[in-house]
């Protein structure tokens, strides 16, 4: 999935019936490491973003509840699909750092959301994308910052004989 495609395939698949499940399903096969949690994206725009994340087995430590990973994974998509969604053309993101702190055990389904003002220009920049994860009864269970930077493409470099 090419980053320009993005908001392509998420408003052509969104409005229909188990769209935004399988926009979530082909986001997962094209970045697996995303995909090894079962997400769904809810909301995407640019600079705006809702996933929600299924209590399952497979995210789960023994301490029943959602693994600090599988939660910081979460934070992760939600940020960059934020970001990504729109980026001006000729534009790339790479995460640069990141935080989370968790500030309870997760249980149950949970939700991803983040929001921040996306990029205008083809310039270099870093962004700070705070994400906030809450439980179905609407207590936050982590916050996140994501650490991204933004700048122009640069050309791949090719060999000459």
């Amino acid at each position: 999935m090419h980053l320009n495609s993005i908001a392509v395939i998420w408003h052509r698949l969104s409005p229909k019936p188990g769209g935004k499940w399988l926009f979530s399903r082909l986001l997962g096969h094209f970045v697996p490491y995303t995909g090894s949690i079962p997400f769904v994206v809810l909301e995407l725009e640019a600079g705006r973003c809702k996933v929600c994340l299924r209590d399952q087995k497979k995210v789960r430590n023994h301490l029943a509840s959602i693994h600090a990973l599988a939660l910081a994974n979460l934070a992760e998509v939600t940020s960059g699909l934020a970001l990504n969604f729109k980026l001006p053309t000729g534009c790339q993101a790479i995460l640069t750092s990141f935080q989370i702190d968790y500030i309870k055990k997760a249980r149950g389904e949970l939700s991803a959301f983040s929001e921040f003002e996306p990029p205008q220009a083809v310039e270099q920049k870093d962004y700070k994308l705070p994400v906030t994860i809450s439980n179905a009864a609407g207590e936050v269970v982590a916050k996140a910052m994501a650490s991204w930077r933004v700048g122009p493409i640069k050309p791949k470099k090719t060999i000459s004989s």
